[in-house]
């Protein structure tokens, strides 16, 4: 099987598929194998996945624990709510909530992919076209290599070549949200807000989000400004200026983190709509190629993880039949990504950037919340591996 692209998705697939018997090539556009960014929330969903792979104890080994997801207001500085994550959620969900540094989390699939004799990896192919017949998929890379295998899973993210080959739906949706992220020394963050939480300052069009990383060596900053820009930009150095603009109304606690921040890196924020078909006989799509979506419900790579768990699963049932195996698939993994889709973008609107009587309203309904009321809403999302539905 060809996987194209090797980012957390493509290489979870290639375990998961590895397991169970399958031969893989992943290919990967860069020139080496790695992954950039900072900080990821992990759901007890993604630690299903991990087990279901076999790397549950590498992850947790590398996962920071916090205590609770904070939810703050950014322009008062009051507390909204908090959902605590201590053993009553274990015990619910099977598994804990963590964050992990992104690079961690994809060195864990790495790994456990090169130590894989039924895995290649190859970098520097980018997957352009492929072509099918009864048999086998056909690949076209950009630098003239040709692969063929018995099927394609397009895991090659937000502008995926071979969904623009299956579903054809060109550029992403700009949401017109602009994302600063900087990593710092925990010594540089506040003394006062190093809180062992993952922590949401909300405020009118803008957000900030902190919490501790790297066995509390670091900590994770993120800050969200809705400036309705038209743009998509990825990975832009920037000045700390500009981050600043869109925050002078929210309260001093809040914006000081801001000037905590180092090095900061711009991101414009992309997703697409859902599509009800993301299969065509033996090809596939997988994670951001799939269903992208806005990083407001902290799933993007939860998803990911539960399609690669999902798709094992389905290859190992259904033997031969791959085009079979790839529509069970998709058709389970539809409904449920689609959801976490369409409901990322509710959530920035009516909770991250809500102002107004909208806020007022989320603060007096989030307020109110039992943690085992918390536990009753997020039990659809947190309870399953992906083969669930």
């Amino acid at each position: 099987m060809i996987i194209a692209g090797g980012g957390i998705g493509g290489l979870a697939a290639a375990l998961g598929l590895a397991r169970k018997g399958l031969f893989c090539i992943v290919l990967e556009r860069a020139a080496e194998l790695g992954e950039i960014g900072a900080g990821i929330q992990i759901g007890p969903n993604a630690f299903h996945c991990f087990d279901y792979l076999d790397v549950g104890d590498e992850a947790r080994a590398k996962a920071v624990y916090i205590d609770s997801l904070r939810l703050m207001d950014a322009i008062d500085g009051a507390p909204i709510a908090t959902i605590p994550l201590d053993e009553n959620f274990r015990q619910r969900f099977r598994n804990p909530y963590a964050v992990l540094h992104r690079a961690d989390l994809h060195n864990i699939l790495l790994d456990a992919c090169r130590a894989h004799d039924r895995v290649e990896l190859r970098s520097s192919h980018v997957v352009k076209t492929y072509r099918q017949d009864g048999d086998s998929v056909r690949v076209e890379c950009g630098n003239g290599s040709c692969f063929e295998a018995g099927a394609l899973i397009g895991a090659d993210g937000l502008r995926s070549n071979i969904r623009q080959q299956l579903v054809g739906d060109g550029e992403p949706r700009v949401s017109g949200h602009t994302t600063y992220r900087s990593v710092i020394p925990t010594e540089k963050m506040p003394e006062d807000l190093r809180w062992n939480a993952a922590t949401l300052w909300a405020g009118p069009k803008c957000h900030i989000v902190h919490y501790p990383l790297k066995g509390w060596k670091l900590f994770n900053l993120v800050v969200t400004y809705h400036n309705d820009v038209e743009r998509a930009v990825a990975g832009k150095p920037v000045g700390k200026n500009e981050v600043r603009r869109g925050f002078e109304h929210i309260t001093p606690r809040a914006r000081q983190i801001i000037e905590h921040g180092e090095d900061w890196r711009l991101w414009v924020l992309c997703d697409r709509d859902p599509v009800l078909d993301w299969v065509d006989g033996r090809v596939a799509l997988l994670g951001d190629a799939a269903h992208p979506m806005l990083q407001y419900f902290a799933q993007g790579a939860c998803m990911a993880l539960e399609d690669a768990v999902c798709l094992s699963h389905m290859c190992a049932l259904y033997g031969d039949d791959i085009a079979t195996a790839l529509n069970r698939y998709m058709l389970q993994r539809r409904v449920r990504t689609a959801r976490v889709q369409l409901d990322s973008r509710l959530i920035g609107e009516y909770i991250y950037h809500a102002d107004g009587a909208t806020a007022e309203v989320r603060n007096h309904i989030m307020s109110n919340l039992t943690p085992e009321q918390w536990f009753d809403k997020l039990g659809w999302l947190y309870g399953g591996t992906g083969l669930d539905g």
